[in-house]
């Protein structure tokens, strides 16, 4: 199915997923057991002692390949996000720091009191509940999970380095612009130089501009993989150019030349 397609039909069906979610077995227990118990925990160590508690705050924050890793995840939540040489601040990945804000320990990990909130509480639960439903699309479909992760962290981008430290943020950006992939091996610097220089991040607060930016992704992604039939027929045409400026051989695409594609912008 042609991703634009695909993203029509999951926003018409996103809050009946996600109520499937919540009902379905394991999920059901999960959520269960967290609303059960999340009040009673004051502490990392109390955390990692309960191991599908800790799973599930994981989860929440895309986290699951990491979970085997808890004496690191331990060394993080019990930094002191303070000091700059604190490993939760060394880690590029954003994901950890989410986690270590969205839990909100104190130094050394003691006496939190997000736990006991219901609203907390709430919250939880929906963005566990959220990233399985889109991990679910990312499975069905790669270039709409990327979709759905972009447009989850708009409110979050605000400078090119917040798009580098997301590697899903990085490549979404990098094909919807028509900037090449080997672009990732330059120094930051120039990266970051690149990314000013080809997209105006005000922009990011109209939405038919984030809206101009799905469509091109998807349109570009399901011709270059190979998707047979594009909804509105579009087609991009491709040619080889050296770029001067970095010295790299890269594919520009002239997105002028995508036809007739349907903008109308799908509110969430």
């Amino acid at each position: 199915m042609p991703t634009i397609l695909a993203l029509k039909l999951v926003d018409a069906t996103e809050d009946r997923q996600e109520e499937l979610i919540r009902n379905q077995g394991q999920h059901a227990r999960a959520i269960d057991h967290f609303t059960k118990n999340i009040g009673n925990i004051e502490t990392v160590d109390q955390l990692m002692d309960d191991p599908e508690l800790y799973a599930f705050v994981m989860r929440a924050y895309d986290l699951e390949d990491q979970i085997f890793g808890k004496a690191m995840m331990e060394k993080i939540l019990k930094s002191n996000i303070e000091e700059d040489d604190a490993l939760v601040n060394k880690l590029t990945d954003t994901r950890f720091k989410e986690l270590y804000n969205g839990l909100g320990f104190g130094t050394d990990g003691e006496g939190n009191t997000n736990t006991i909130s219901a609203t907390w509480q709430e919250e939880m639960v929906a963005r566990y509940v959220d990233r399985q439903f889109v991990n679910a699309q990312s499975e069905e479909n790669d270039t709409l999970g990327s979709i759905l992760e972009f447009r989850r962290k708009i409110e979050t981008i605000e400078k090119p380095l917040d798009i580098l430290k997301n590697e899903t943020l990085t490549e979404f950006f990098q094909v919807a612009l028509g900037l090449p992939k080997e672009l990732s091996g330059l120094d930051i610097d120039r990266q970051i130089e690149i990314l000013n220089q080809k997209f105006d991040f005000e922009d990011l607060k109209d939405p038919e501009e984030i809206n101009r930016l799905v469509v091109r992704y998807a349109a570009i992604k399901d011709a270059t993989e190979g998707v047979s039939q594009i909804e509105t027929g579009a087609t991009i045409l491709m040619q080889s150019a050296v770029d001067t400026s970095t010295n790299l051989l890269s594919a520009v695409i002239d997105i002028s030349t995508i036809r007739n594609v349907n903008t109308t912008y799908w509110s969430r």
